[in-house]
């Protein structure tokens, strides 16, 4: 198995970097789009329109990338033996500490959804900067491997 997943690293490391970049993506019009569905009427045309986008980024590119991160991710870590090295732990604790942040938008957009709105509109806008400073870290991590 090991010989196979060597022969297949170049595929396996474009596989992960293409689907980190959709992720990504995704993260980062997810928070927007809440802030838009929160800043609308409730019970409006408008809202019913955001709470639709929210269901199909998620459905179409959320969702399929995360999943796709995480299979591409751990093939490739047990490839180049990444598990016992201590950027990696650093790099898959936040990793989880953004799936987990992944799950936490999904649930805040369908409590909007139903309609209970708790945060505001600055705050989903705070949240929105959550995956590009995790990037910048684990790009740093990867690339520099500083341990």
């Amino acid at each position: 198995m090991e010989q196979v997943l060597a022969s297949l690293y170049p595929w396996l490391k474009a596989g992960h970097v293409i689907f980190v970049i959709f992720w990504m993506a995704g993260l980062f019009m997810l928070p927007r789009y809440l802030v838009y569905h929160q800043e609308s009427e409730p019970g409006s045309a408008e809202e019913a329109r955001w709470v639709d986008r929210e269901a199909k980024l998620r459905k179409i590119i959320l969702t399929p990338s995360l999943i796709a991160v995480w299979v591409f991710g751990l093939l490739l870590a047990s490839t180049i033996g990444a598990f016992a090295q201590g950027w990696f732990h650093a790099k898959l604790l936040l990793v989880v500490a953004l799936s987990g942040y992944h799950g936490w938008l999904t649930g805040y957009a369908k409590k909007l959804a139903r309609g209970e709105r708790k945060l505001s509109g600055k705050a989903l806008r705070l949240l929105n900067e959550v995956p590009g400073l995790v990037a910048v870290v684990v790009v740093i991590l990867v690339i520099v491997k500083p341990f």
